[in-house]
């Protein structure tokens, strides 16, 4: 199976230099000068990795293939791709080992079904469908998302009041909060 290992931004300076938002925990490995990788859409590459350097917390990388800035803004939005290798980390899941797991509540009540990954700036979130298919997006960080059971294909979900849309069926208002907000009684 082919996982994305980064996907192409925008190009940077004229020869050629492209900034990458990583989609792999291992970089330095996966974009090691003369690695081959494999492109989405497959017309773009395959592309070999001349050079990566990192400015301010960004990878920048140079191909063998891409000689100037217009062939570089060509694969913006293009992805790397490389075979799965077998991973030994703990807590690491590919997003397709997620997709279709479900999503159960602490309590083992079913909250529904993970139907994909986003990355975002801050973290990565899982996207629930809910039963009644609505769909609402998880923080997949620990405190929220403590068991991640591939396996047995389920995930325990601890979400905060008001994160899920069917919480809101279940609202309560009380007294206190209608009526105007500037008015005192």
């Amino acid at each position: 199976m082919l996982l994305t290992v980064a996907r192409i931004g925008r190009a940077h300076g004229l020869r050629g230099e492209v900034a990458l938002d990583l989609r792999t925990d291992a970089p330095e490995v996966r974009l090691a000068a003369g690695t081959r990788l494999q492109t989405e859409p497959a017309s773009a590459g395959p592309l070999t990795v001349a050079r990566t350097r990192i400015q301010q917390g960004r990878w920048y990388v140079t191909f063998d293939e891409i000689a100037d800035r217009t062939a570089a803004e060509a694969l913006r939005g293009v992805e790397l791709v490389a075979e799965e290798v077998a991973d030994d980390e703990e807590d690491a899941w590919y997003p397709h080992e997620l997709n279709g797991l479900r999503a159960e509540g602490v309590d083992g009540r079913v909250l529904g079904e993970i139907v994909g990954l986003q990355h975002l700036p801050a973290h990565d979130v899982l996207i629930l469908r809910e039963p009644d298919g609505a769909r609402t997006l998880i923080p997949f960080v620990r405190a929220i998302v403590p068991v991640v059971d591939v396996a047995g294909g389920r995930v325990v979900l601890d979400p905060p009041g008001g994160l899920l849309a069917s919480d809101a069926a279940n609202l309560v208002i009380s007294d206190e909060t209608r009526g105007d907000a500037g008015s005192e009684d």
